[in-house]
């Protein structure tokens, strides 16, 4: 599929959990390795590196939902449970839509991630050498956590 029509795509489903939800939720993780690496993940669909991560279901708490996004993403299985960074508001995509951003650094990964049709790749990279298209918005949650500073309300 064109990288445009991707493109097209995934705006059509913005405008449509828009109009079909009164606000949106989604998870995002900071998965933390041991060797001073971050998991990033580049979509099919959109621009540039970010956290890995996804909307949150009806009837499904942020754990499940974090979990089941970090699996299907980059086959990441959580070993302890995640710490929650923050919630935000992300008015970039929305005047509706919340972030919860979780902090992992224990888990295991089950198999390298293959790309299929959401996922282009999902690496780990030095914290000090982060690909040059990470998003900022990335960049400003990544600062906060290894700084130790407390979060803002907005993305």
């Amino acid at each position: 599929m064109p990288q445009s029509l991707r493109r097209l795509a995934g705006r059509g489903l913005h405008l449509y959990f828009r109009l079909r939800r009164g606000m949106t939720l989604g998870v995002r993780a900071a998965v933390l390795s041991e060797a001073g690496e971050v998991l990033l993940v580049r979509h099919t669909y959109t621009p540039g590196w970010h956290l890995p991560g996804g909307g949150v279901e009806p009837n499904e708490t942020l754990a499940d939902a974090l979990a089941k996004e970090l699996q299907e993403e980059a086959n990441i299985a959580l070993t302890a449970p995640a710490v929650l960074h923050g919630v935000f508001l992300n008015r970039h995509v929305s005047d509706r839509d919340h972030v919860a951003v979780f902090v992992v650094r224990t888990f295991t990964q089950t198999a390298v991630k293959q790309p299929d049709r959401e996922i282009a790749e999902a690496c780990f990279f030095p914290l000090s050498a982060l690909p040059d298209k990470t998003t900022p918005g990335t960049r400003r949650r990544l600062a906060e956590i290894i700084g130790g500073m407390a979060p803002p309300a907005e993305w």
